[in-house]
């Protein structure tokens, strides 16, 4: 919910009607681990050939301990983002993205990247967080992740970002159109799609 990473995933991902949380994990590069493979994260949606330029996925790294290129900073090939789809790259194609405990690396689905090897006594910790547009399905399952008697306690726009919102205008309903967020509160809500004129609007844009 940090309001710099929520507005940079807004302005990459503002074509589609809402965004929502993809995946949460804290990755761990130990002392010895090889470099991981080049890849584009996009391509958990079953390697779906999205047309180019079309981002659907907008994920954040945040360094908990120092990023160097010795302890395993994720490498990146900047501007293949934009590149056709399933492309190989070697780490030698690549550039570590060195940084300072407590930034942070936004970078979008379709970016080739990987995280490098390590090579040094420590351990490089990072904080991945991830968001994708509301109408494809979320990595990690956030309603079974965080249980019901914890999600009650979250904040509501929290929870709409964990997917607890229709996407789009029309996805994401329980029963008679009613809205998750009301189904998790207990309570009755309103029935009706959502604001089909704004979407319409969009489309037209």
């Amino acid at each position: 919910m940090h309001p710099l990473a929520t507005a940079a995933v807004g302005a990459a991902l503002g074509h589609a009607t809402s965004f929502q949380l993809h995946l949460t994990q804290v990755i761990a590069i130990g002392p010895g681990e090889s470099a991981q493979t080049i890849h584009r994260d996009q391509w958990a949606f079953d390697f779906f050939p999205f047309p180019p330029g079309y981002e659907v996925q907008c994920n954040t790294i945040w360094a908990m301990t120092d990023f160097t290129e010795a302890n395993g900073a994720t490498r990146v090939i900047p501007g293949s983002h934009r590149l056709e789809d399933r492309r190989q790259f070697e780490g030698e194609d690549t550039e570590p993205a060195e940084m300072a405990a407590g930034s942070v690396l936004l970078y979008t689905g379709a970016l080739y990247h990987g995280a490098g090897a390590n090579v040094s006594d420590g351990v490089r910790y990072g904080l991945n967080v991830t968001y994708a547009v509301s109408w494809l399905r979320q990595e990690e399952n956030q309603y079974l992740s965080c249980p019901f008697e914890i999600a009650r306690t979250l904040p509501d726009d929290l929870l709409r970002l964990m997917g607890y919102q229709r996407g789009a205008y029309a996805l994401g309903y329980v029963d008679d159109l009613r809205d998750p967020l009301d189904v998790l509160r207990g309570s009755e809500g309103t029935t009706g799609l959502g604001d089909l004129d704004a979407a319409q609007q969009k489309i037209r844009a």
